[in-house]
């Protein structure tokens, strides 16, 4: 294979999601069907329509020094957890170009890259500090605060932690970003940039001004009542998504080099495929044109027989038209092989983490070649018979995947601006 088409494949995997501090409490969580979701505890939460959220499971405090917390932002602060494990789970130790692993587990720093996603980026650290403004004086506000907001204090962060030289970047294409960051760091090893790319998204956003805004443009669940159960996908009843926090990250590498340092495999990172809707600021496109140009295009660009995909990780936020809109255009594109894939939607579990979702959601993609098997969709009571027509949704509990033979996962990513990303993984 030539050096601008190289297989790629993923060697680390990391989380800090609603579920868990890790990847590993995060599977466990996701395979037993369990909620994130929690009422909102702080005061400002009185006032707001809608008073649910899917916090973090393990707040970052509790692993990032203070003195270094102090200097991130939140949405950095999972990032840096996220990769920190991934980086490890794939065998390599502290910077790249330092001294390397027992193991031998090393990489050529000027052949690292780091691309890493988020929606909103600094948010919270922005609305904070102008507070701080308001309320103390500009000679209080932190000198801080401009690389704390920055969208691309993540991925900056990420890469000093790990000496990525190759690039840095930082993909801002609203709940689609994570799934796009891990589609650029693909195509940064196919085409020869980087011989190793750390990629995922994160996000956090649990603050008064997102909750205001999502909550008034009837985005958001207002099921204050049942938080475990407000995200329904593909349920009758779906009335918005519970807003997530956290961070998803993958190693991504050569095969090549994975192979050359002994590296554990965990699947096949086969492409991806893009479009855009043009068809609205937030309503998606409603029969699905631009998601099923997306798939398309993944399946022109790709060595992928549509009859080995056994499961979708969906997009499906819960909301009325999006989920129908998505499941209608895996039918368009795929036809009958849908009826022997396995779709699940996770964020009935995670709540949306929004540009961080994909990244989530490619861990649990993943793990899901890995183990074969697929989470299930909770809180899905009367499903709705256009979904039924259209899929098969994995509800109630975690479904067995095929035991024998290769076979593969798609994961969609949808955003605001209409944003489509659709990620393909294989196993190995």
């Amino acid at each position: 294979m030539s050096s601008t088409n190289r297989t790629v494949v993923v060697t680390g995997i990391g989380a800090t999601t609603p579920l868990g501090g890790d990847a590993a409490s995060t599977w466990e969580g996701l395979v037993a069907g369990r909620s994130g979701a929690k009422p909102l505890e702080q005061e400002w939460a009185a006032d707001q329509a809608v008073r649910i959220a899917a916090p973090a499971a393990v707040d970052p405090s509790e692993v990032i020094p203070r003195p270094q917390a102090r200097r991130l932002d939140r949405s950095a602060q999972f990032a840096l957890i996220a990769a920190q494990e991934a980086w490890k789970d794939a065998g390599y130790v502290g910077k790249a170009g330092e001294s390397p692993a027992e193991d031998g587990a090393h990489v050529d720093p000027d052949r690292l890259g780091a691309v890493i996603a988020s929606g909103i980026g600094g948010v919270t650290t922005l609305l904070d500090q102008y507070d701080v403004l308001k309320e103390k004086g500009v000679r209080r506000v932190s000198p801080h605060t401009v690389p704390m907001l920055m969208p691309n204090g993540p991925s900056a962060n990420v890469g000093l932690a790990v000496g990525a030289r190759a690039g840095v970047h930082t993909p801002v294409s609203a709940c689609a970003s994570g799934a796009e960051a891990i589609g650029y760091a693909i195509e940064m090893i196919r085409t020869g940039r980087a011989d190793v790319v750390v990629a995922g998204g994160t996000e956090a956003a649990i603050h008064p001004l997102p909750i205001a805004a999502f909550g008034n443009m009837m985005a958001m669940s207002k099921n204050n009542d049942d938080p475990q159960g407000a995200s329904r996908p593909f349920d009758t009843a779906r009335d918005g998504f519970v807003l997530g926090e956290g961070a998803g990250v993958l190693v991504l590498e050569s095969a090549e080099h994975a192979a050359a340092r002994g590296a554990r495999v965990y699947a096949e990172a086969v492409g991806q495929g893009i479009s855009a809707d043009s068809h609205d600021i937030v309503q998606p496109e409603p029969e699905g044109r631009g998601i099923s140009a997306a798939l398309q295009n993944l399946l022109d660009r790709a060595d992928l027989d549509p009859a080995e995909i056994v499961h979708v990780n969906a997009h499906a936020t819960s909301t009325p038209a999006g989920d129908i809109a998505e499941l209608k255009a895996l039918r368009k594109v795929l036809g009958d092989d849908v009826d022997h894939m396995a779709v699940s939607a996770t964020k009935s579990m995670t709540g949306h983490l929004l540009g961080g979702a994909g990244g989530v959601e490619s861990v649990a993609t993943v793990l899901a070649l890995y183990h074969r098997l697929a989470p299930p969709t909770i809180n899905v009571e009367n499903l709705d018979p256009e979904a039924e027509a259209n899929a098969d949704i994995v509800r109630g509990e975690a479904r067995k995947l095929p035991v024998e033979g290769r076979i593969a996962a798609l994961n969609d990513s949808f955003g605001f601006g209409g944003h489509n990303v659709v990620l393909a993984f294989r196993s190995v």
